[in-house]
């Protein structure tokens, strides 16, 4: 990424698609514009003056819980293309955060269509010595109501995902929690949970089918050591996959193609 821009609260940086993000057809793979989303949203948060080094002199640190996005028309190798975030506030517990994709030259944010990628996101604020979420009412003016954004790349928040019933799941797989799945927070970093659910899905379909929309929940941190159990349904064009440790939920995908 380059440098960092602001204007009217979105928040944004010229980003030129790497081969190593890509995939066999050259487009940007679902867990990489995860992991573009969640430096930018470091970025913008520090530039406000609640980003990491704020939260980390309280013990604290920003969590993800909950994710929506939409590859609509998603880039490719060499592209250059432009990455806007912005903060909604408050929802509920939950401290939203949206994302738009879009070509350099394009922004005519009412014509959402027009996007690459569009995306929402669930965040709340987490105690480093106890690990449990802190209330977000007891955070005052932490992120001050001036420095929102009120548009919405897609118009609802990412809702609870759990696995459907009317089909039968199999496991697909397993995962021991290693060096290269754990980032500076001590735990799993949430895009390489949707590593795993991609690579849970037969691979005749991920390297020939585009997909098109990503829904997930982070419902419990793990850590280095521990062992997840990954469960897969698959319903028309739409794949579920959980992870599980010690039978509870970790986290919960859908992926649609």
């Amino acid at each position: 990424m380059n440098d960092f821009y602001t204007s009217e609260n979105r928040y944004w940086q010229d980003v030129q698609i790497p081969c190593y993000d890509t995939d066999a057809s050259f487009h940007l793979k679902p867990a990489s514009f995860m992991d573009l989303a969640q430096e930018i949203a470091f970025w913008a948060a520090q530039t406000l003056g609640f980003g990491y080094d704020e939260l980390i002199a309280r013990k604290t640190a920003w969590v993800i819980c909950r994710m929506h996005f939409k590859f609509q028309n998603p880039p490719k190798w060499r592209d250059s293309v432009r990455l806007y975030t912005w903060h909604k506030g408050l929802s509920g517990p939950f401290f939203l955060r949206d994302f738009e994709m879009r070509a350099k030259d394009d922004v005519d944010f009412n014509d959402k269509s027009k996007a690459l990628v569009v995306g929402t996101s669930s965040w709340v604020v987490m105690n480093m010595e106890t690990r449990a979420m802190v209330k977000s009412d007891t955070l005052g003016s932490f992120v001050p109501m001036e420095t929102q954004c009120h548009d919405d790349a897609i118009a609802e928040n990412c809702t609870k995902l759990v696995m459907p019933k009317s089909v039968s799941e199999e496991l697909a797989g397993k995962r021991v929690i290693e060096y290269s799945d754990v980032d500076f927070n001590q735990h799993t970093n949430n895009a390489r949970y949707l590593v795993w659910a991609m690579d849970c899905i037969d691979y005749d379909t991920v390297s020939s089918r585009m997909v098109t929309d990503v829904r997930i929940n982070f419902n419990k941190e793990t850590k280095p050591g521990d062992v997840v159990e990954l469960y897969r349904s698959h319903v028309g064009d739409s794949w579920f996959i959980e992870g599980r440790l010690n039978g509870k939920s970790c986290f919960c995908a859908q992926i649609d193609f």
